[in-house]
Protein backbone atom coordinates (compact mmCIF):
# COMPACT_ATOMS: atom_id res chain seq x y z
CA UNK A 1 0.00 0.00 0.00
CA UNK A 2 2.97 2.43 0.95
CA UNK A 3 4.50 1.30 -1.96
CA UNK A 4 1.65 1.92 -4.37
CA UNK A 5 1.19 5.71 -2.88
CA UNK A 6 4.70 6.16 -2.99
CA UNK A 7 4.68 5.93 -6.93
CA UNK A 8 1.56 7.95 -7.24
CA UNK A 9 3.13 10.33 -5.80
CA UNK A 10 6.52 10.31 -7.83
CA UNK A 11 4.34 10.25 -10.88
CA UNK A 12 2.28 13.19 -10.13
CA UNK A 13 5.70 15.27 -9.19
CA UNK A 14 7.16 13.85 -12.05
CA UNK A 15 3.85 14.96 -14.47
CA UNK A 16 3.86 18.20 -12.66
CA UNK A 17 8.24 19.01 -13.65
CA UNK A 18 7.76 17.76 -17.60
CA UNK A 19 4.66 19.62 -18.23
CA UNK A 20 6.76 22.82 -16.85
CA UNK A 21 9.82 21.70 -18.77
CA UNK A 22 7.96 21.61 -21.59
CA UNK A 23 6.12 25.11 -21.33
CA UNK A 24 9.45 26.55 -20.44
CA UNK A 25 11.38 25.35 -23.49
CA UNK A 26 8.45 26.26 -25.46
CA UNK A 27 8.98 30.01 -24.16
CA UNK A 28 12.38 30.32 -23.70
CA UNK A 29 13.42 28.39 -27.32
CA UNK A 30 10.59 28.77 -29.88
CA UNK A 31 12.42 27.19 -32.79
CA UNK A 32 14.13 24.17 -30.68
CA UNK A 33 10.54 23.46 -29.31
CA UNK A 34 8.84 23.61 -32.91
CA UNK A 35 11.94 21.06 -33.97
CA UNK A 36 10.77 18.79 -30.84
CA UNK A 37 7.27 18.92 -31.46
CA UNK A 38 7.95 17.86 -35.14
CA UNK A 39 9.90 14.88 -34.04
CA UNK A 40 7.31 13.58 -31.08
CA UNK A 41 4.87 13.87 -33.18
CA UNK A 42 6.20 12.00 -35.87
CA UNK A 43 7.12 9.46 -33.19
CA UNK A 44 3.26 9.03 -32.04
CA UNK A 45 1.89 9.39 -35.75
CA UNK A 46 4.08 7.14 -38.20
CA UNK A 47 3.50 4.13 -35.31
CA UNK A 48 -0.31 4.85 -34.46
CA UNK A 49 -1.41 5.66 -38.00
CA UNK A 50 0.27 2.89 -39.53
CA UNK A 51 -1.19 0.74 -36.89
CA UNK A 52 -4.76 2.21 -37.19
CA UNK A 53 -5.09 1.68 -41.26
CA UNK A 54 -3.79 -1.43 -40.74
CA UNK A 55 -6.75 -2.29 -38.52
CA UNK A 56 -9.02 -0.78 -40.72
CA UNK A 57 -8.09 -2.15 -44.15
CA UNK A 58 -11.26 -4.06 -44.66
CA UNK A 59 -13.44 -0.94 -43.90
CA UNK A 60 -11.74 0.94 -46.99
CA UNK A 61 -11.23 -1.71 -48.87
CA UNK A 62 -13.34 -5.08 -50.11
CA UNK A 63 -10.35 -7.22 -50.74
CA UNK A 64 -7.19 -6.46 -49.09
CA UNK A 65 -3.65 -7.56 -50.36
CA UNK A 66 -0.15 -6.15 -50.40
CA UNK A 67 -0.72 -3.45 -52.61
CA UNK A 68 -3.89 -2.12 -51.24
CA UNK A 69 -2.07 -2.51 -48.06
CA UNK A 70 0.78 -0.70 -48.97
CA UNK A 71 -0.62 2.33 -50.65
CA UNK A 72 -2.92 2.11 -47.30
CA UNK A 73 0.12 2.72 -45.29
CA UNK A 74 1.65 5.42 -47.46
CA UNK A 75 -1.55 7.39 -47.02
CA UNK A 76 -1.30 6.83 -43.35
CA UNK A 77 2.50 7.46 -43.44
CA UNK A 78 1.86 10.57 -45.23
CA UNK A 79 -1.10 12.15 -43.18
CA UNK A 80 1.34 11.36 -39.72
CA UNK A 81 4.24 13.67 -41.93
CA UNK A 82 1.72 16.64 -42.55
CA UNK A 83 0.23 16.43 -39.15
CA UNK A 84 4.03 16.44 -37.47
CA UNK A 85 4.74 19.76 -39.74
CA UNK A 86 1.15 21.24 -38.76
CA UNK A 87 1.99 20.61 -35.50
CA UNK A 88 5.81 22.04 -35.42
CA UNK A 89 4.25 25.67 -37.21
CA UNK A 90 1.79 25.57 -34.87
CA UNK A 91 4.02 25.42 -32.04
CA UNK A 92 6.38 28.29 -33.29
CA UNK A 93 3.65 30.60 -33.38
CA UNK A 94 2.66 29.86 -29.85
CA UNK A 95 5.58 30.77 -28.09
CA UNK A 96 6.76 33.19 -31.01
CA UNK A 97 6.25 36.76 -31.07
CA UNK A 98 7.51 40.17 -29.15
CA UNK A 99 4.61 40.86 -26.40
CA UNK A 100 6.50 38.74 -23.17
CA UNK A 101 4.01 39.52 -20.71
CA UNK A 102 1.51 37.34 -22.93
CA UNK A 103 4.05 34.86 -24.04
CA UNK A 104 4.26 34.23 -20.36
CA UNK A 105 0.88 33.60 -19.57
CA UNK A 106 0.04 31.39 -23.12
CA UNK A 107 3.08 29.43 -21.40
CA UNK A 108 1.54 29.07 -18.06
CA UNK A 109 -2.19 28.08 -19.67
CA UNK A 110 0.02 25.66 -22.21
CA UNK A 111 1.21 23.93 -18.47
CA UNK A 112 -2.16 23.95 -16.86
CA UNK A 113 -3.43 22.50 -20.09
CA UNK A 114 -1.36 19.83 -20.99
CA UNK A 115 -1.39 18.52 -17.30
CA UNK A 116 -4.99 18.25 -17.44
CA UNK A 117 -4.96 16.40 -20.53
CA UNK A 118 -2.43 14.27 -19.09
CA UNK A 119 -5.32 13.72 -16.12
CA UNK A 120 -7.84 13.30 -18.69
CA UNK A 121 -6.01 10.22 -20.19
CA UNK A 122 -5.33 8.64 -16.77
CA UNK A 123 -8.99 8.22 -15.91
CA UNK A 124 -9.52 6.88 -18.92
CA UNK A 125 -7.22 4.38 -18.96
CA UNK A 126 -7.87 3.64 -14.92
CA UNK A 127 -11.70 3.67 -15.22
CA UNK A 128 -12.25 2.10 -19.46
CA UNK A 129 -8.86 0.25 -20.39
CA UNK A 130 -8.54 3.01 -22.84
CA UNK A 131 -4.67 3.31 -24.20
CA UNK A 132 -3.76 6.79 -23.51
CA UNK A 133 -1.38 6.99 -26.76
CA UNK A 134 -4.03 5.80 -29.22
CA UNK A 135 -7.02 7.96 -27.02
CA UNK A 136 -4.54 11.48 -26.86
CA UNK A 137 -3.52 11.30 -30.89
CA UNK A 138 -6.72 10.48 -32.12
CA UNK A 139 -8.87 12.35 -29.90
CA UNK A 140 -7.87 14.67 -27.16
CA UNK A 141 -6.88 17.47 -29.55
CA UNK A 142 -10.26 18.91 -30.56
CA UNK A 143 -11.61 19.13 -26.81
CA UNK A 144 -7.85 20.44 -25.64
CA UNK A 145 -7.69 22.79 -28.66
CA UNK A 146 -11.25 24.47 -27.22
CA UNK A 147 -10.17 25.15 -23.92
CA UNK A 148 -6.94 26.56 -25.12
CA UNK A 149 -8.78 28.57 -27.64
CA UNK A 150 -11.11 29.76 -24.78
CA UNK A 151 -8.74 30.47 -22.27
CA UNK A 152 -7.05 33.22 -24.98
CA UNK A 153 -10.68 35.18 -25.70
CA UNK A 154 -10.19 36.72 -22.68
CA UNK A 155 -6.87 37.91 -23.39
CA UNK A 156 -7.26 41.86 -24.39
CA UNK A 157 -7.31 42.34 -27.85
CA UNK A 158 -5.58 45.78 -29.35
CA UNK A 159 -7.31 48.66 -31.41
CA UNK A 160 -7.66 48.65 -34.88
CA UNK A 161 -5.48 51.91 -34.69
CA UNK A 162 -2.60 49.72 -32.42
CA UNK A 163 -3.49 46.87 -35.79
CA UNK A 164 -2.90 49.18 -38.34
CA UNK A 165 0.61 50.98 -36.71
CA UNK A 166 1.80 47.37 -36.43
CA UNK A 167 1.38 46.68 -40.19
CA UNK A 168 2.61 50.35 -41.48
CA UNK A 169 5.39 49.33 -39.19
CA UNK A 170 6.51 46.14 -39.76
CA UNK A 171 10.28 46.20 -41.97
CA UNK A 172 10.21 44.60 -45.54
CA UNK A 173 11.78 41.43 -44.24
CA UNK A 174 10.42 40.90 -40.64
CA UNK A 175 11.51 38.70 -37.73
CA UNK A 176 10.25 35.62 -36.52
CA UNK A 177 8.87 37.55 -33.30
CA UNK A 178 7.71 40.39 -35.10
CA UNK A 179 5.98 38.35 -38.06
CA UNK A 180 4.26 36.05 -35.47
CA UNK A 181 3.32 38.66 -33.34
CA UNK A 182 1.55 40.52 -35.89
CA UNK A 183 0.15 37.13 -37.13
CA UNK A 184 -1.36 36.91 -33.15
CA UNK A 185 -2.29 40.29 -33.28
CA UNK A 186 -4.81 39.66 -36.28
CA UNK A 187 -5.89 36.45 -35.46
CA UNK A 188 -7.13 37.63 -32.10
CA UNK A 189 -8.62 40.63 -33.68
CA UNK A 190 -10.07 38.46 -36.09
CA UNK A 191 -11.78 36.00 -32.71
CA UNK A 192 -12.93 39.41 -31.50
CA UNK A 193 -14.99 40.31 -34.55
CA UNK A 194 -16.25 36.57 -34.83
CA UNK A 195 -17.42 36.77 -30.99
CA UNK A 196 -19.14 40.55 -31.80
CA UNK A 197 -20.83 38.88 -34.66
CA UNK A 198 -22.03 36.07 -32.73
CA UNK A 199 -22.93 38.10 -29.58
CA UNK A 200 -25.92 39.31 -32.23
CA UNK A 201 -27.82 36.57 -32.08
CA UNK A 202 -26.31 34.52 -28.56
CA UNK A 203 -25.72 36.04 -25.42
CA UNK A 204 -22.23 37.33 -24.20
CA UNK A 205 -20.84 33.72 -22.80
CA UNK A 206 -22.43 31.81 -25.20
CA UNK A 207 -20.85 33.92 -28.05
CA UNK A 208 -17.34 33.94 -26.85
CA UNK A 209 -17.51 29.87 -26.15
CA UNK A 210 -19.11 30.06 -30.01
CA UNK A 211 -15.94 31.90 -31.09
CA UNK A 212 -13.16 29.57 -29.67
CA UNK A 213 -14.87 26.70 -31.63
CA UNK A 214 -14.39 28.91 -34.48
CA UNK A 215 -10.79 29.98 -33.87
CA UNK A 216 -7.57 28.83 -35.51
CA UNK A 217 -6.12 28.77 -31.93
CA UNK A 218 -8.28 25.08 -31.55
CA UNK A 219 -5.18 24.10 -34.14
CA UNK A 220 -2.87 24.30 -30.86
CA UNK A 221 -4.94 21.63 -29.38
CA UNK A 222 -3.22 19.05 -31.42
CA UNK A 223 0.60 20.20 -29.89
CA UNK A 224 -1.06 19.85 -26.24
CA UNK A 225 -2.88 16.90 -27.04
CA UNK A 226 0.59 14.81 -28.13
CA UNK A 227 2.70 16.43 -24.80
CA UNK A 228 -0.23 15.40 -22.29
CA UNK A 229 0.43 11.90 -24.30
CA UNK A 230 4.11 12.15 -22.94
CA UNK A 231 3.44 12.96 -19.81
CA UNK A 232 0.95 10.41 -19.47
CA UNK A 233 2.98 7.70 -20.95
CA UNK A 234 6.16 8.47 -18.42
CA UNK A 235 3.82 8.67 -15.26
CA UNK A 236 2.35 5.31 -16.25
CA UNK A 237 5.92 4.21 -16.68
CA UNK A 238 7.09 5.06 -12.90
CA UNK A 239 3.56 4.13 -11.84
CA UNK A 240 4.10 0.47 -13.02
CA UNK A 241 2.03 0.56 -15.97
CA UNK A 242 -0.69 -1.69 -13.76
CA UNK A 243 -3.52 1.10 -14.02
CA UNK A 244 -3.82 0.56 -17.43
CA UNK A 245 -6.39 -1.69 -17.28
CA UNK A 246 -9.71 -1.43 -15.66
CA UNK A 247 -10.84 -3.87 -12.54
CA UNK A 248 -13.11 -5.45 -14.34
CA UNK A 249 -10.97 -6.87 -17.26
CA UNK A 250 -8.32 -7.83 -14.60
CA UNK A 251 -10.95 -9.57 -13.10
CA UNK A 252 -11.73 -11.31 -15.96
CA UNK A 253 -8.55 -11.83 -16.60
CA UNK A 254 -7.98 -14.28 -13.53
CA UNK A 255 -8.78 -17.56 -13.50
CA UNK A 256 -11.68 -19.15 -12.56
CA UNK A 257 -11.80 -20.91 -9.02
CA UNK A 258 -13.74 -23.85 -9.14
CA UNK A 259 -16.03 -24.41 -5.43
CA UNK A 260 -15.24 -27.62 -3.79
CA UNK A 261 -18.10 -29.43 -5.78
CA UNK A 262 -16.71 -28.79 -9.40
CA UNK A 263 -12.44 -30.02 -8.51
CA UNK A 264 -11.97 -32.82 -10.45
CA UNK A 265 -11.20 -35.71 -8.34
CA UNK A 266 -7.16 -37.26 -9.10
CA UNK A 267 -7.20 -40.31 -11.43
CA UNK A 268 -6.60 -43.50 -9.76
CA UNK A 269 -3.94 -45.44 -11.08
Amino acid sequence: MFARIYHNGLAILAEIGLVVLIAWVGFTWPLLFAGLTILVSLTFGLYLELARVNFELPFYFYETGRTRRAVAQLVAAGEACLKALVAGLAALLTFSGTDQARLWTIAILFAVIIFAGAGVLRRLSISFGAVPARWGYFRLAAPLGVLFSLTLTFLPAVSFSSLGYEIFNLPERPSLEKASELLFILKQKFDEIVISILSLFLNGDLARIAGAFLSVNVLTGFVLALYAVVVSEIGRVIEGGDHQQPKSAQRKAQPPVLAPAERVPPRLN
